[in-house]
C-alpha cells in the first residue's frame, strides 16, 4: 500500500498548534487593499482556527 500523499496547497495554507487545532489565515488581504480600512486590514493579518466542523476535512488533506 503507497504512502497518502500531503495535499500541496493545504500544507501552505495550513499549520497546526500544539494542542492539535488547524490555523489558518484570514481572506481578502492579498490585493485592493486601498479601499479597505487600516483597522479592517490589521484584523485580517492575525490567524485564525478552522472551525470544528471542517477540521477534519483540513486534517484529511495534510495526511492526518
Amino acid at each position: 500500500m503507497p504512502k497518502m500523499k500531503t495535499n500541496s496547497g493545504s500544507k501552505k495554507r495550513f499549520a497546526l498548534t500544539g494542542t492539535g487545532k488547524v490555523k489558518r489565515k484570514h481572506a481578502y488581504k492579498s490585493h485592493i487593499l486601498t479601499k479597505k480600512t487600516k483597522k479592517q486590514k490589521r484584523n485580517l493579518t492575525h490567524t485564525a482556527l478552522v472551525h470544528p466542523a471542517q477540521e477534519q476535512r483540513v486534517k484529511a488533506l495534510l495526511g492526518l
